[in-house]
């Protein structure tokens, strides 16, 4: 009866691994294979943040044609269609005398005229020569700027797979722990049916077999939750199953020195290439603003017609000529534009600073990173063959009754913890790698 209860456990056990594995199939009935490459281009084509870098210069491009429409003349038109009432009218003659009009004789009681000016600029104190200076460097700031955030999708994108990856993995190897330990739970049923095994000890070692398919089954909820934001950064349907090309997570290259990157760095990096180029947008804006201690000069030309019924009628008035204007409250005006403009180029040129700084942080940073994750390879390594030569070590003084099964099954939990470690390991110094690239600014180059 003992051994049915114990055969009937075990049962249940792989009743409850299968349904697992099932309930997995059930929650993504579609199956994709995508390659890590695969996975980076689907994001770029379907990431909202990278759509709304496209609407940002677009609007810088717009930005830009909006300063240079400013070379281009200005065109007016008015008119005006007037009521009046009975005004008193006096015409002068040639004489420079006036005599009052008879009311009687000329009656006017409304007015129309209608006016078209056209304006074009010659001299503006480089207004428009700066702002279109201006707005081409925000615009090459903007396309930078987009090549920084294009950066920083592909290793969000790099880390998620990377993630998915791990959280496979760790299924993977807790389910093969797993069927290693229902083997155990059969043979120890068997010792203990035959009275060579303490109650206890079989009790322990199922005990393990409980708490391993509970870590299964939280091991495949990582990898479900992994699964699906995958699915939402690549623009899939969420019930899609990501089938992994584990050889598409290339191993790292060997590196440089710090100081290499850092130079790699100075000629690469998009943030660092934008901020200088909105500097340069800050240096002109000075100028613009210098630009109001000078005149306005334009060329100008218009046609007026009016028509008084009764008293007046205008047409083929046509007028050209030249217009300066000079606005002389810009003499106490403009030294508060042009101190705001150097004062907004001051505060780029400390980002710049602390740019640099930070720079140089995370490109040690990354660097310390993936060292560490070398070593930790190197490490784990050891400590898979340590652990798989102590389990065997263990077991067979267990065998001797030299150990108790406590320590057996620690020995097992160790074998376990490092191919875990050893695993994530080497994902991790892939993530390790690509961060320092992007800290670089080679991440796209290699992409």
């Amino acid at each position: 009866m003992k051994h049915y209860k114990l055969t009937r456990t075990i049962q249940i056990f792989l009743l409850l691994l299968v349904s697992s594995h099932s309930l997995l199939a059930q929650d993504f009935p579609v199956a994709r294979d995508l390659a890590l490459k695969d996975a980076i281009d689907l994001v770029i084509q379907n990431s909202k943040q990278l759509k709304g870098n496209k609407a940002r210069i677009d609007e810088a491009t717009a930005a830009v044609r909006e300063a240079k429409d400013q070379r281009l003349p200005d065109f007016k038109i008015s008119g005006s269609y007037l009521r009046l009432n009975n005004p008193n009218i006096s015409l002068k003659t040639k004489s420079g005398s006036s005599a009052p009009a008879d009311s009687n004789q000329i009656k006017v009681s409304s007015a129309i005229y209608g006016i078209a000016n056209i304006s074009y600029p010659l001299y503006s104190g480089g207004r428009i020569q700066y702002g279109i200076e201006s707005a081409k460097y925000l615009e090459q700031a903007a396309k930078l700027d987009a090549d920084n955030n294009r950066g920083a999708v592909i290793l969000n994108t790099i880390d998620a797979y990377v993630n998915l990856y791990k959280a496979h993995a760790a299924a993977e190897l807790v389910k093969e722990n797993l069927e290693q330990s229902k083997k155990r739970d059969t043979d120890f049923v068997n010792l203990e049916k035959n009275g060579l095994l303490a109650r206890n000890d079989l009790l322990k070692v199922q005990l393990q077999t409980s708490n391993i398919e509970l870590s299964l089954f939280e091991a495949i909820s990582n990898w479900k939750l992994a699964n699906i934001n995958m699915d939402l950064m690549l623009g899939l349907p969420e019930n899609t199953l990501i089938v992994q090309d584990s050889t598409s997570i290339l191993s790292p290259a060997p590196i440089m020195t710090i100081e290499q990157y850092e130079k790699q760095a100075m000629d690469n990096r998009k943030d660092m290439k934008a901020l200088a180029l909105r500097q340069k947008a800050a240096g002109t804006g000075i100028k613009i603003a210098k630009a109001d201690y000078y005149p306005g000069i334009a060329l100008s030309g218009g046609y007026i017609a009016a028509d008084v019924p009764g008293l007046l009628s205008v047409t083929n008035a046509v007028n050209i000529g030249v217009g300066v204007q000079y606005s002389l409250s810009s003499l106490w005006k403009t030294k508060a534009k042009v101190e705001q403009a150097k004062a907004r180029e001051q505060q780029l040129l400390a980002e710049e600073d602390a740019l640099n700084d930070n720079m140089r942080y995370q490109i040690n940073e990354a660097y310390q990173s993936y060292l560490i994750g070398q070593k930790k390879i190197e490490v784990y390594e050891k400590a898979i063959d340590q652990a798989t030569e102590n389990y065997k070590i263990t077991k067979n003084k267990y065998n001797n009754s030299l150990v108790t099964t406590t320590e057996l099954l620690d020995a097992d939990v160790a074998q376990l913890q490092a191919k875990l470690n050893h695993a994530f390991a080497k994902a991790d110094a892939v993530v390790a790698y690509n961060k320092l690239l992007q800290s670089a600014g080679l991440l796209l180059a290699n992409k």
